[in-house]
């Protein structure tokens, strides 16, 4: 479910502090039955294994696929493009207590690990378009159970960035993010199988 921005910034997330020339852009809740307070963790374990990029079927994976030749025939990923050479990542503006914490897997995606704390974690990208985060947070909800909510925060690279993001904005409300709240969501029923 899609909620407002206000849902991300009024939290205390760690992340606003690295990231204050960063524009929220979106942010959803994925409903977990029957989580508690530590099953943060075990959540992002559960997406990672049920609903990488990878297992994306359908419209979804045609829109990755086109994205990645655009990106190819357009250079948008060149390493050149990404982090390190272009744009420095946000790793730098963190002390080193945080960024210690970083999950050493990678992924999801094109995604680089900034920190991973008890309820809080969050990625970065960086490519010819756009210097992107994903923040993931885990939230109490009304009914005492938990909810994990994304955040993606983006900071445009130039013209260009900015109307490649409003050019694939219908795209992600209408197939990208329906498609993954089904996926993750599945993927927390599913945690016992795929977590084995």
């Amino acid at each position: 479910m899609r909620l407002p921005v206000s849902e991300h910034t009024g939290r205390p997330w760690r992340i606003h502090e690295y990231v204050p020339d960063f524009t929220t852009l979106d942010v959803w809740s994925y409903r977990m039955p029957g989580a508690g307070p530590d099953d943060f963790r075990p959540a992002i374990d559960a997406i990672t294994a049920g609903a990488g990029l990878s297992k994306q079927t359908g419209p979804t994976a045609f829109l990755f696929a086109v994205r990645w030749k655009l990106g190819a025939l357009l250079g948008w990923d060149k390493p050149k493009e990404g982090l390190g050479p272009r744009v420095r990542s946000l790793r730098e503006r963190m002390p080193e207590e945080l960024t210690a914490t970083a999950d050493p897997t990678p992924g999801p995606g094109p995604f680089s690990s900034l920190y991973e704390l008890h309820d809080e974690c969050a990625r970065e990208l960086a490519n010819k378009t756009v210097h992107g985060v994903m923040h993931l947070g885990w939230v109490e909800t009304a009914d005492g159970g938990h909810e994990l909510r994304m955040a993606v925060l983006v900071k445009p690279n130039g013209p260009m960035g900015r109307l490649y993001m409003a050019l694939i904005a219908p795209f992600r409300y209408a197939i990208v993010y329906p498609a993954m709240t089904r996926q993750w969501e599945a993927a927390w029923r599913d945690r016992d199988r795929l977590l084995r």
